[in-house]
């Protein structure tokens, strides 16, 4: 089972929210943020694999309890804290989540600390779409977005919604125009994504690399594992963060 003995534990701060954070390995920054439950031994196994690929891997904690097995009991007790969470958006549309101004601190400060062209920002499920939002500042330059879930897709319209304000939206495209890619991960069938992809496609064109597997499962890096994700994802942080 995949722990955090061998993480270091910190924390970071901005604008007076607090969360922890696990950090290990070295070469070019990656946050990777997990998705709900929490930290679950598949996400800690995934994040290992990022380290020993020869980056430096940075873990926010923002709910969940770390190392704790994915359970039904343990994944509705997890939606219920973050459904009363201000911190996260979770039916609202053309809004960006309120943790992105956090999440862009902590990506600015690894990479002001490894330098580089940038650091990776990789997201899943409901945190899928923070990589996004963490594409608006310019020490993102490796956003990938594994089955992005938020907001809940309760309706055609949440069903396309990419979790970004408009004014957020349109730096995103517009970095995108100037080369940025966006890698994007999922099940075709994977209910929990609704239409994202399309939106994705129709708003960044050619700048969206599409990976999409047959099926109706979700969790393409972790609990559904895809050998042929893992290995799309590092190849596309490799090319992108080691230029």
């Amino acid at each position: 089972m995949s722990t955090l003995d061998a993480w270091t534990h910190g924390e970071h701060t901005h604008d007076g929210t607090t969360h922890p954070v696990y950090r290990r390995g070295t070469g070019p920054g990656v946050v990777v943020i997990h998705e709900i439950p929490g930290m679950t031994p598949e996400f800690l196994a995934f994040a290992d694999e990022v380290v020993e690929a020869g980056f430096t891997v940075v873990l926010p904690h923002l709910f969940g309890t770390p190392g704790r097995p994915v359970g039904a009991g343990y994944v509705l007790d997890t939606v219920r804290r973050v459904c009363v969470s201000n911190e996260f958006t979770k039916l609202a549309t053309g809004v960006t989540t309120p943790l992105a101004g956090w999440l862009r601190s902590l990506a600015r400060e690894l990479h002001a600390e490894l330098g580089g062209p940038g650091v990776g920002a990789l997201g899943m499920c409901f945190t899928g779409g923070f990589a996004l939002a963490m594409m608006v500042d310019t020490a993102v330059v490796a956003p990938v977005l594994a089955q992005p879930s938020a907001p809940f897709p309760v309706g055609p319209t949440r069903s396309r919604d990419v979790n970004l304000s408009p004014e957020d939206l349109a730096v995103v495209k517009e970095r995108a125009a100037g080369g940025c890619q966006v890698m994007g991960l999922r099940y075709r069938q994977d209910p929990a994504v609704g239409q994202r992809f399309e939106t994705l496609a129709h708003e960044l064109g050619d700048a969206f690399v599409r990976v999409e597997f047959p099926g109706r499962k979700h969790s393409t890096l972790t609990l559904h594992r895809q050998q042929e994700a893992v290995d799309r994802v590092l190849g596309f942080l490799d090319e992108k963060l080691r230029a």
